[in-house]
């Protein structure tokens, strides 16, 4: 194979469409625009969502609701999940390997839900206040 003799895949490359060259090419005279109309003008163009004057759908319909970007970076675990560890110290690392959070969290919160009797020690992870005296209880400690 020569560089002079590249070529671009058959059917790969297709002549440009030429308006405005007559009746026989199928888009002769009004070019495929129509008859009249802002759209049919040079820089006739409106925005997006423009309708003609008339209200648009994006401010007819009332706004509603919140959805947070920090949500896929946040994860809760329950003490019952911290119980079915085999590890006594825990981190998020440990979390993710063990697939009790996502791939994405940064953040990781474990809240009083179930019990927890063995003793364990969570590393860089936030307890709630519930949750934090249940480990205290069973012998563990929040670092």
């Amino acid at each position: 194979m020569e560089l002079n003799t590249i070529q671009p895949a058959a059917g790969a490359k297709h002549a440009k469409r030429r308006v405005g060259r007559g009746i026989g090419s199928g888009l002769g005279k009004t070019s495929g625009r129509g008859h009249k109309g802002q759209k049919s003008r040079s820089g006739g163009f409106h925005k997006v969502g423009f309708e003609g004057g008339q209200m648009p759908l994006q401010r007819r319909l009332p706004k509603r609701g919140f959805k947070s970007l920090a949500t896929p970076y946040k994860a809760e675990v329950r003490l019952s999940d911290l119980e079915a560890l085999p590890v006594a110290e825990i981190d998020i690392v440990a979390l993710k390997q063990a697939g009790l959070v996502g791939e994405l969290a940064r953040a990781v919160r474990v809240i009083l839900s179930g019990e927890i009797t063995k003793k364990v020690t969570l590393k860089g992870l936030v307890a709630t206040k519930g949750a934090k005296a249940a480990i205290e209880a069973a012998g563990g400690s929040v670092a």
